[in-house]
């Protein structure tokens, strides 16, 4: 296995600028495909705003009925307010804008109280004034079998002349006020938010990621390589994920979670490969003179630790991702289509990141050459020297190790105990899936959907629907058992909707999503007709979702579990190690998990990190989490675990092994975990509330995996289980020395 990687070492090494130049047209390539895209539709164009779906789920089926019998086309709606309705002024003051409107082609009505037979008075104008009486809505209806260019040419025209209508009102109504909203509106707004976010969390990252990686390798030289691989494998995820538009649904908020996926990985191995270089071409020229600098790039020198680097850290880093893509592949088994789109995005991405590390990472190294043995000018700061040495067999963190290794019951008891504290919140998760309530207070789409809830609830929608396969006479007759319910407010009066009947159920909540919604969907199912009938709106889709999850998490966990106690396996020739893995990184997850608990779903973090509480985690977010953060786990294992054995194999102690590995592995993971906690950090700083949840949940996780759990808990249980950490029955040791994956 080393002498392939030693092999695509030398390879690269020598022909170094045809590798960069390939890299820099797939780089230009993907970035040009993501903006412009094919057919002049960018990424942000193909991808959908939804709710995330389970197909086959009653709510899912059902929706898609309501999609498929509606007669009607698509509406845009005018919500003002500070005027008064009823001011016989008004009326004459939007004659102009309704004939306008009415004109464009493609629109079928234009409909507000003022132009009902009766006006305000008429009890059909109630639904379209405000509770307070402070406004009143304008309705404009498209007609249904528009064309897709017809029908965004008249949403265009007419969302831009009802912005006008509140400057047509202001001499009669000084103070109006008009916000336009629409169901395409609010995806734009989602699309833009995600698109927003992405160039936020990278304006925050990759700064804060290079200047900690200048105070890792004590210079920008070294620094830049991660960084050039980062930037090639960010544009390869975004064109992979482009060309998944295509062949299925791919959610906004996918682009931003395997974005920033792409990025902290590609950065890790980039910072792994280039650390591993630097001491090898130390071993094999010194930090001599500079008249070795002066001999050409690409020298024997070089070439031989570019080999050395690859058979070493570049099969650690290959291995790696495997570990990480198959954790991610994981979500592939479950049925909603937003998780098997992460998933194929994230193995995706995956791809891209090993591959700049393995090949365009080698590459510049080879084109640096001997330069990188020197130190840079920044590691001549004292402060600093230190921390940028990678020749030192002795320091912190083999310190840190020894004392670990002198109490290591204790101290692995108190990891343990400290990380079923942090888990503890997550046995009270909420799982739940959002609408608006994702974006950030003040946008236009959320201030226009909270005015239709507080003052045209009529407008806005009951947050239940029942679609029966029935006639009007029996729906209305089975409608009259679903007041009786507990948490029923109310129910709307059936309507027929094709060969269907639709019948809206109003719980008696503000909302949708929360417990009391999802009571009233569970009691309307529970309620036996003698007609198939599918009950429908957002809390239903949170409960078909979490069963979803839960039918195939045993699949899922059982996949991901046995590939990652094989790969383990081949990799050290132990069973004991891959378990112990296993149990740990699992405690990690969980403690994230309750942390994120605590921060978003209790809402403690709600003034620190700018966001409103949805009371709940995205039902998603869940499985997303604990697939990338078991990958991550698996990733600094492997970093930790490849020092150990490589140590042991030379003949060195168990103890000793793990605090010598620990020594030259730990600056490396707790350099790879501080850039890609600043990484995920970024996309915390974005106002979408899930991107928000998932950035944080994986920083969390990543930090108490870097600190807790690599260098307390695991230097602890290793030391606890000594020699048994190897061991494994005779017929899988065979297996091992036929099949291993060696250094």
């Amino acid at each position: 296995m080393a002498g392939v990687f030693a092999r695509l070492g030398r390879r690269v090494a020598h022909h170094p600028r045809l590798t960069v130049v390939v890299w820099l047209v797939l780089t230009v390539v993907g970035y040009a495909l993501a903006v412009q895209g094919l057919h002049g539709q960018s990424l942000f164009d193909r991808v959908e705003a939804g709710g995330p779906g389970v197909p086959g789920a009653e709510s899912t089926e059902g929706q898609q009925i309501l999609a498929d019998e509606r007669t009607t086309g698509p509406a845009v709606n005018l919500v003002l307010t500070g005027v008064d309705p009823a001011d016989p002024a008004v009326g004459p003051a939007l004659e102009e804008a309704r004939a306008q409107i009415a004109a464009v082609p493609g629109v079928v009505s234009v409909i507000d109280p003022l132009v009902l037979p009766g006006g305000v008075q008429s009890p059909a104008a109630a639904p379209l004034l405000a509770q307070d009486g402070d406004g009143f809505l304008v309705v404009v209806e498209l007609e249904p079998d528009l064309t897709a260019d017809e029908q965004a040419a008249a949403l265009d025209e007419v969302e831009q002349r009802l912005r006008a209508v509140p400057q047509d009102l202001r001499d009669v109504a000084p103070d109006v006020r008009g916000v336009v909203g629409a169901e395409h509106l609010i995806v734009d707004e989602i699309t833009q938010q995600v698109e927003d976010d992405l160039r936020t969390g990278e304006a925050v990252a990759l700064p804060i990621a290079l200047l900690i990686m200048v105070v890792v390798f004590g210079g920008f030289l070294a620094a830049s390589m991660p960084m050039a691989g980062a930037l090639a494998s960010i544009a390869g995820g975004l064109g992979a994920l482009l060309a998944l538009t295509y062949v299925m649904d791919v959610d906004a908020s996918v682009v931003n979670v395997v974005t920033v996926l792409g990025l902290g990985l590609s950065i890790d191995y980039g910072l792994l490969i280039v650390s591993r270089f630097r001491e090898e071409l130390q071993r094999t020229v010194g930090t001599d003179d500079g008249a070795g600098s002066r001999r050409r790039r690409g020298d024997g020198p070089v070439v031989e630790a570019v080999e050395r680097t690859m058979a070493t850290a570049g099969r650690t880093v290959a291995f790696s991702a495997v570990t990480v893509a198959v954790s991610i592949a994981g979500l592939l088994v479950f049925r909603p289509e937003i998780l098997r789109a992460i998933a194929a995005g994230g193995v995706a991405v995956v791809l891209v990141a090993v591959s700049t590390a393995i090949t365009l990472v080698p590459a510049l190294l080879t084109l640096t050459g001997r330069r990188l043995a020197r130190p840079g000018l920044v590691a001549r700061i004292p402060l600093l020297r230190r921390a940028s040495d990678v020749q030192r067999e002795e320091g912190a963190f083999s310190t840190l190790a020894a004392r670990v290794q002198r109490h290591p019951w204790w101290v692995m008891l108190g990891s343990v105990a400290l990380l079923l504290l942090l888990a503890a919140p997550a046995l009270r998760m909420e799982l739940r899936i959002s609408g608006l309530e994702l974006l950030p207070e003040g946008t236009t789409q959320r201030e226009y959907v909270g005015d239709l809830e507080e003052n045209y609830p009529a407008a806005a929608g009951p947050a239940v629907t029942v679609v029966a396969a029935t006639s009007l006479a029996e729906a209305t007759a089975w409608a009259e058992e679903l007041e009786a319910l507990p948490d029923v407010a109310s129910v709307d009066p059936p309507a027929e909707l094709g060969s269907y009947v639709v019948i809206g159920v109003r719980a008696d909540t503000t909302d949708p999503g929360g417990p009391v919604a999802a009571d009233v969907v569970r009691e309307v199912r529970d309620v036996p007709a003698p007609f198939e009938r599918w009950v429908v709106g957002q809390a239903a889709s949170q409960i078909d979702f979490t069963k979803a999850l839960m039918e195939r998490a045993p699949v899922a966990l059982a996949v991901v579990g046995v590939a990652t106690l094989l790969l383990l396996f081949l990799m050290t020739g132990s069973v004991v190690i891959p378990v112990k893995a296993l149990l740990t990184n699992v405690l990690s997850i969980l403690a994230s998990l309750g942390v994120l608990v605590w921060g978003f779903q209790d809402g403690h973090l709600e003034g620190l990190l700018g966001f409103t509480s949805t009371n709940g985690i995205e039902t998603y977010v869940l499985a997303l989490v604990a697939a990338f953060a078991f990958g991550l786990a698996m990733d600094y294992e492997v970093f930790l675990l490849s020092r150990v054995k490589e140590l042991h194999d030379e003949g060195l102690a168990t103890d000793a092994a793990v605090r010598l590995g620990l020594q030259r592995s730990g600056r490396i993971i707790t350099s790879a975990a501080a850039i890609i906690i600043v990484v995920f950090a970024g996309f915390v700083a974005g106002d979408l509330v899930v991107i928000k949840q998932v950035g944080f949940a994986l920083a969390v996780a990543v930090l108490i995996d870097a600190t807790v759990v690599r260098l307390f808990l695991v230097p602890a249980t290793m030391t606890v289980l000594d020699r048994a950490n190897w061991w494994a029955p005779r017929p899988l040791r065979r297996l091992y020395d036929r099949f291993a994956i060696l250094h």
